[in-house]
């Protein structure tokens, strides 16, 4: 059985999740919270295994109270249901934790489908939410490799490489992907550190850290 807590401010809207999801007899409905505060207590005493959690709430919005329920229990699944198909709330949902994002227009048995996915592990995002991401976050990094090669000015082999630095690859890693020699790829590095003022590995992670 797969307990669930729903979240949301519209009580009406909540009822009405409720009585879709139970019928469903492997789904167990728990309760409603209210607020993200209300969502973090009952998270805490019922310990469910998949929270619906709407985005726009008081007190707490949804994407905080993820975060807080995810730091509380790791394992717990949160679905974030919205009519509010905005990139910002999606990415910001996704970096705190969240198993996915559905619009609430989504039908019955297509729900209590992404309940299941999302307790087997799945991440749960539509197709058109797919694409939101997808864009949102190639232009997070389109804009890091300008603002890194603005402020420190990289070539856009250097801005490559202080990328991957960034994402934790290794000096082997990074000649490995780009085809090159270990003693280029130590060449790029140098040169990067000394571009970005830098002493050492982590200095150089910490000045490419800090573009945002």
């Amino acid at each position: 059985m797969i307990k669930v807590l729903l979240v949301d401010d519209q009580q009406l809207l909540a009822e009405g999740l409720r009585s879709v999801l139970e019928t469903s007899d492997e789904i167990e409905v728990l309760g409603i919270a209210g607020n993200g505060v209300q969502a973090l207590e009952m998270c805490v005493a019922l310990k469910p295994d998949v929270v619906l959690m709407d985005i726009r709430m008081p007190d707490m919005n949804g994407v905080a109270a993820t975060k807080h329920i995810k730091e509380a229990d790791k394992d717990v699944k949160i679905i974030i249901l919205t009519t509010f198909d905005d990139s910002d709330y999606i990415l910001s949902a996704l970096n705190n934790g969240a198993s996915g994002y559905l619009l609430k227009d989504i039908g019955s048995t297509a729900l209590i489908s992404a309940i299941k996915n999302a307790y087997a592990g799945d991440t749960i995002l539509p197709s058109n939410i797919a694409r939101k991401v997808t864009a949102a976050a190639a232009m997070v990094s389109s804009d890091k490799e300008y603002k890194l090669k603005k402020a420190f000015n990289l070539s856009e082999r250097e801005v490559e490489i202080a990328l991957m630095l960034g994402d934790g690859f290794t000096n082997r890693q990074i000649a490995s992907v780009l085809k090159l020699s270990d003693g280029t790829a130590r060449n790029y590095i140098s040169s990067i550190y000394i571009k970005l003022g830098a002493d050492s590995r982590a200095s150089a992670l910490e000045k490419i850290k800090s573009i945002n």
